[in-house]
């Protein structure tokens, strides 16, 4: 079942909308055979943006939050998809251990998707437990969530080559933490369990340009099977190693990388007849949310907006501004025409497994097209589907439902998921390299 979204951008489909659409068939083959060579992760989201142009992940998560945000009625898909990606991994699995993020274990709203999560596992035949990283909690603690409910989170037990809970043996570790503060030791050499997903995916040793290259290759097998232009559904980027966010140090390069990326947007705008003006994000390449998203239009402007974000920064943490060095992606800025009640929108598709299990916006009124929406302020809203009794259009082909929107974000999120496949195969550690 692909479900109809009913979304805020409710114009005729562009080209390359209708492009996917005609070649579902093909493209759905072509994620068959894919995913006879390459594993996906076990669970991903992607922040997708749709400037009606051009339609382009932004970020790709392989420790997703925001299962809350999903309709109930797509329940069913993500425990299918859970059931699915169990039994390909350990198909005797009874228990479950789910290892939440540590910072974030008395945020309610997040905890609210990880009993999301819980419930998801729950209905695919499992045990699931709660084990915290948190060196702090001794016994099992309660958490009150806002609907009433509470749950419980237990210290980890480690013996030996497996981690479990007091009384509680399980057969898979699910990480719901995206380790960017490192790989703690207790879950270092677990070579009796399934770890998933595996400790290289974390942000202590991924990077967004890695899995940008990877999905730049995806993009162009993708767009060679439709016949289109890669850049339609690519965002370029380009990368800087040591840049020292509390000064200038590294300064040139970013500068360099804006105006080169820059001048490669204009060209194409230029070949499209896209009459906007473009925009880069500079953006941390790892996991470090001290260096937030920046949008830049002119690289003469990037000190200026380096200090007003440092700024920002230090109000915002009530310290002063960030000087630790770290890794730069300059990547494409790409706009997003989505609405939800007059604000400005982007839609994030949620996957376990190879599966696409729903999605929902996110919202932000005080963002502009141009910013990152991922800020405090933002909202989270359900994707709307249409019931499957809807009827054609006008103009519709006899026996052709309403276009799919939903399908085309579905397919890029597939895309990402993809790329974030090439991605782990690449930068696993213990993979055999042949000559």
């Amino acid at each position: 079942m692909v479900p109809h979204l009913l979304t805020a951008l409710t114009g005729p489909i562009n080209e390359l909308e209708a492009r996917v659409l005609d070649s579902m068939p093909a493209i759905e083959r072509w994620f068959r055979l894919e995913w006879m060579e390459h594993t996906p992760p076990f669970y991903t989201s992607v922040d997708l943006r749709n400037a009606g142009f051009k339609l382009a992940p932004v970020a790709t998560d392989l420790f997703p939050s925001g299962f809350n945000n999903l309709t109930v009625e797509m329940l069913p898909l993500a425990v299918q998809a859970a059931m699915a990606a169990i039994e390909k991994i350990c198909p005797e699995a009874k228990n479950l251990l789910l290892i939440p993020q540590q910072a974030d274990a008395r945020n309610t709203f997040y905890l609210s998707s990880v009993q999301r999560l819980m419930r998801i596992f729950t209905q695919a035949g499992l045990n699931v437990r709660l084990g915290a990283l948190d060196p702090a909690i001794k016994a099992p603690t309660a958490v009150a969530l806002p609907d009433g409910s509470e749950l419980v989170l237990e210290p980890l037990l480690r013996t030996r080559g497996r981690l479990g809970l007091k009384g509680f043996d399980p057969c898979t570790i699910l990480l719901n933490n995206d380790l960017s503060a490192g790989v703690p030791r207790v879950l270092q050499h677990l070579h009796e369990q399934y770890l998933l997903p595996p400790l290289h995916a974390g942000w202590g040793v991924r990077r967004k340009s890695r899995h940008f290259q990877s999905y730049e290759e995806v993009a162009k097998k993708f767009a060679k099977l439709l016949g289109m232009d890669p850049w339609l559904i690519n965002p370029m980027y380009g990368q800087c190693a040591e840049v020292k966010a509390g000064d200038a140090t590294g300064l040139d390069c970013v500068q360099g990388n804006v105006d080169a990326l820059l001048t490669k947007v204009r060209r194409k705008y230029k070949e499209y007849g896209i009459n906007e003006k473009p925009f880069v994000v500079v953006k941390a390449d790892d996991g470090n949310h001290a260096l937030g998203p920046m949008t830049v239009r002119d690289a003469k402007e990037l000190a200026e907006v380096y200090a007003r974000h440092q700024a920002r920064a230090a109000a915002v943490a009530g310290a002063s501004p960030v000087a630790e060095t770290t890794q730069v992606i300059i990547q494409e800025g790409v706009p997003t025409y989505e609405r939800v009640n007059d604000a400005v929108a982007e839609p994030v598709v949620t996957m376990i497994d190879r599966y696409v299990v729903g999605g929902y916006y996110r919202v932000h009124a005080e963002r502009g097209v141009d910013e990152s929406l991922s800020a405090p302020g933002a909202r989270y809203v359900p994707l709307a589907f249409a019931e499957s009794h809807q009827l054609p259009r006008p103009g519709d082909k006899p026996g052709a439902s309403a276009p799919n929107r939903f399908y085309m974000y579905g397919v890029i999120g597939r895309l990402a998921m993809l790329a974030a496949s090439y991605e782990l195969e690449a930068t696993d550690p213990d993979a055999e390299v042949y000559d």
